[in-house]
This record gives C-alpha cells, structure tokens and sequence, in this order.
C-alpha cells in the first residue's frame, strides 16, 4: 500500500501489546502463584520504595517568594505558577494514596474501593486511575514515575534556581499555555506588536541535545525531547529524510520557537512555501485533537514536497510511550 516498512513493526507492536493486556487483565487477583509473595506484599513493598523516591511539596510561600523576585506577573512566570500548583496536587495525591494504601494492608484502615483498585493497577504495572485522572497517561507505572520525577527536576530548577536556557516541553501540563506565554512574552519585547497577529516560528537548531546549549536565546525558547514519527532527520542538510530501516521514532535536535507578526512571517515562508512540511505536534503517538500542541515548519528536499510527508504521517511526538 505504499507504507514505510516500519508501519508493519507499529501495526504488530499494537497487536501484540493488545494480547498481552488482555492476559493479564485474566489472571487471578486473589492468591499468590506457587507459595510466593502475595500480591498485598509486592505492591506493601512498592509503596515503600516509591515514597522513598517521592519529591518534597511546594510550600505555597517559598515559591511566591520566588516568583515575586522573577516577577510574579511575566506571562512565562504566571504559567510557571499552575504548572508547579498541578504538580503539587499530584504529589499529594500520589503520598495519599501510596499511606492508605500501606495502613489498609496492615489492617489499620478500610480497604475501600479506590485502594482496591490502586492495588490491582500498581501490582499490574499500570497507573492507578486516580493518579492518571490529574495527570498524564502513560503506559506503565514505571515510566509514569519516572516522568514525574523528571518533571519535578524541571520545576524545581526553574523556581529555586533559575530558568532553564531549554525546556523540556514534554514535562508540562499545558504545553499550548507555555507556547502562548512565549508568545506574549515576545509581543510585549516589540513595540506596536499584537498577540492577535503573532504566530508561531520556528528553527532547527544544530544543538544534538540540551547539554549543548550554553546559553538561552535573545528572543523566544529552545525546547528539546521531541522525537520524529514517519520520518529521520538529516542533521547535516537540516531536512527530513527517510526513515532508517526497524528505527520508528528518532530524536530531534534543540528546537527555537520564537513568535513572528504575521505579516512578517506570510512574507518570509511565500516563497519557500513548497519547501517547508507544516508538522504537527502531539503529546502522545495518540494522534487526537486532545494530544495536539501545535504545528511547526521543517524544510524537505526538494525532491520530496510536503505532500509526500503528510502522506508518511510524519509528526513530531513529546512521548512515544
């Protein structure tokens, strides 16, 4: 049908995950297999290390101290505030949870429905539903916690020490609120400039990674950790190739978002219109408008026109869990 061989290795990856939930979701919940652990121990002995790995909470004050020295009412410092307000509501959620969890095995309180079904979730692997509901999805409990602790690192980098020269887009709740910070962030440096009439615009960096960023733009954002579906990245021509054969997501360079007027930015992509792929970018390999961020320019060969990419499905993912 014209597809990239890798779509075959995506279709069977799905088709085997597929099966493999629907074995585990059958297997017995109630005793342990062949005399060892129970299922009440191992998941006991889970909550034990996770809350030892769990990060300390927000004290609401400290980080209003904080703000109030970077200026507490800059666009990208009132979007830092209910980042790190979401993500204190996770980490007390998640200490809840893992100490009644503890106490209803040890008998000391009720194991009530929720904690039920906590307790199946983490025994399984997966991320109990009242974690996922103020969170984010994830495929394993394992990634999940690691993702939070990720984010944790970013927030507490940025409250406590200084903003960060690259941000890890993929480590924010509302990723469309910080690209429209940004945006504000750049109208208010340019006199006469609207929000209105400001877009989005974009540069493919040669920075491989975040540690080669010595230092932050003048104007706009790097953003790193985005990885590229249907397609590689040819780094020295900066353009889109083909993919490389059993390789389906490939890493991208440091990205620069900035925004643009729009009359400026219609003038500066008229001509080389044919040559750039308006790329979507999404949260998640689900590809639905509630994983949708926003879309970016990439330069393909001339051999190879947009139609050709879109016809790949070529985006640019911030997970590919």
């Amino acid at each position: 049908f014209g597809l990239h061989s890798n779509a075959d290795i995506t279709y069977q990856s799905k088709t085997v995950k597929t099966i493999l939930d629907c074995i585990l979701s059958v297997q017995p919940k109630d005793a342990s297999v062949g005399g060892g652990e129970t299922r009440e121990a191992v998941v006991y002995r889970m909550c034990d290390d996770l809350l030892g790995k769990l990060p300390r909470d927000y004290v609401s004050f400290e980080v209003q101290q904080r703000l109030e020295l970077m200026g507490q009412l800059k666009p990208m410092n009132i979007f830092l505030r209910q980042e790190v307000d979401r993500l204190q509501r996770v980490i007390k959620t998640v200490r809840t949870t893992l100490t009644d969890l503890k106490l209803a095995i040890d008998g000391t309180i009720i194991m009530n429905e929720d904690l039920r079904i906590s307790l199946d979730n983490m025994y399984d692997a997966k991320v109990p539903p009242t974690w996922a509901k103020i969170s984010w999805e994830s495929s394993t409990i394992g990634f999940w916690f690691t993702e939070f602790l990720l984010r944790n690192d970013q927030f507490q980098s940025w409250v406590f020490e200084r903003r960060p020269d690259a941000f890890w887009m993929t480590g924010f709740f509302n990723a469309q609120g910080f690209l429209t910070s940004m945006r504000q962030e750049v109208t208010r440096e340019n006199k006469g400039w609207a929000l209105d009439t400001v877009v989005l615009w974009n540069e493919v960096t040669k920075y491989p990674n975040k540690e080669s960023v010595r230092a932050s733009p003048s104007s706009g954002v790097y953003i790193y950790g985005l990885s590229l579906e249907g397609a590689a990245w040819e780094k020295n021509q900066n353009r889109l190739t083909e993919s490389k054969s059993k390789v389906l997501f490939e890493s991208m360079p440091v990205i620069h978002l900035q925004a643009n007027d729009i009359s400026k930015e219609k003038a500066s992509r008229e001509n080389d219109r044919k040559t750039f792929y308006t790329c979507p970018i999404y949260k998640k390999p689900r590809r639905t408008d509630l994983n949708y961020i926003a879309s970016i320019y990439l330069n393909c060969p001339k051999t190879k026109m947009p139609d050709y990419w879109t016809l790949r499905g070529v985006a640019l993912l911030c997970n590919t869990e």
